[in-house]
């Protein structure tokens, strides 16, 4: 079996929290994956997305179900401005990002910028 990329596995079960929309146990989100990982890897990277406070999980049993604590654009968001904050020249950095889209995304962009009065 290949190596997964570092961080794919926890963006493939926070893909799984997102469209479930209510809690789930280890076992379930392990079998929505569709892979053959073990139930303790799943359960592992469950602790490390509680750590980073990107799940929530309420007490089930003897286990825990978990959800998505952020919706997957307000992640993206704070991703994005993590990035911009940790640059010496954020303005090089957004003027690259920027010129990098598409032209609808950037007509999106435009407008949400007009709208917003910036």
């Amino acid at each position: 079996m290949a190596k997964r990329p570092d961080g794919a596995l926890e963006h493939d079960i926070m893909i799984v929290l997102w469209a479930a929309g209510s809690p789930l146990p280890p076992g379930v989100i392990k079998d929505r994956l569709g892979t053959d990982l073990a139930y303790t890897s799943v359960a592992t990277v469950l602790g490390r997305l509680h750590a980073k406070g990107l799940v929530t999980r309420t007490p089930a049993g003897r286990a825990f179900t978990y959800e998505a604590a952020l919706a997957e654009h307000d992640l993206a968001a704070q991703r994005i401005n993590t990035i911009l904050s940790s640059t010496n020249d954020p303005k090089a950095v957004l003027a690259r990002f920027v010129g990098g889209l598409s032209k609808s995304d950037a007509k999106a962009m435009r407008s949400l910028l007009d709208k917003n009065g910036r």
